[in-house]
C-alpha cells in the first residue's frame, strides 16, 4: 500500500496525517514536507498515525528525524493514534515512551 499523507496548519499547530505504509520506498517522500515544517519553526507538530498500517526502520527514522529536528528549533512533537503493527514496533523500540500519548 503506498503513502498518503496530507499536512494542515491550525494556529500554531501543525497536524501531520500519515496513513498507509511507511518504508523503506515512501519514507523519502515525507522528507520534503518534514524540511518545510522544521525551516517554518512550528511550535506544535501533531502527527496522527491512525491510518497507519506498516512502518519499517526507514519510517521509524523519519519519524525521528522530525522529532530531533523540530525539537531543535525549540518546538515539540506527540505522535498519537499508532496501533497494530506501528504500535507494537514504537513498544519494541520504548518510543512509545518518547512521543506516543
Amino acid at each position: 500500500m503506498p503513502i498518503d499523507f496530507a499536512r494542515a496548519d491550525q494556529g500554531d499547530t501543525t497536524n501531520l496525517r500519515i496513513a498507509g505504509t511507511l518504508d523503506v520506498l515512501t519514507a523519502p517522500g515525507l522528507a520534503s514536507t518534514i524540511e518545510q515544517i522544521v525551516e517554518e519553526r512550528r511550535p506544535k507538530v501533531v502527527v496522527d498515525l491512525s491510518g497507519l498500517d506498516l512502518i519499517d526502520s526507514s519510517g521509524v527514522a523519519a519519524l525521528v528525524a522530525l522529532y530531533k529536528r523540530v525539537r531543535a528549533v525549540g518546538g515539540q512533537v506527540q505522535v498519537t493514534g499508532a496501533r497494530d503493527q506501528p504500535l507494537a514496533i514504537f513498544k519494541l523500540l520504548r518510543m512509545d515512551k518518547v512521543f506516543l500519548l
